[in-house]
């Protein structure tokens, strides 16, 4: 995985993450695989910020129903990357 587009698969943009945008953490979905130095890396090398803290988090996936037939819906992980005082990213643009 040296390539950081593996890594980062897309923003979340959420109310609640935008909320967190004013204090500098971004949320994206991330690999399943990939390790916090690794997505602090992806991060940095493709915006050209300062990482200081990620923290990872998976989030189940969920049962669905449609008609009488249930599935599960797959499950993803997501990463809240703090960004240092003075950097930010422009999540309009990657949308």
């Amino acid at each position: 995985m040296n390539d950081p587009r593996e890594v980062i698969r897309r923003p979340i943009v959420t109310e609640k993450s935008m909320r967190g945008t004013t204090i500098n953490k971004y949320t994206f979905e991330v690999d399943g695989g990939s390790t916090k130095p690794v997505i602090r890396t992806a991060v940095e090398q493709l915006f050209s910020v300062h990482v200081t803290k990620v923290n990872v988090i998976r989030i189940h996936g969920r049962q669905r129903r449609r008609g009488q037939h249930r599935y599960m819906e797959a499950g993803y992980r997501k990463a809240i990357v703090t960004l240092a005082s003075g950097d930010k990213i422009d999540m309009e643009k990657l949308t």
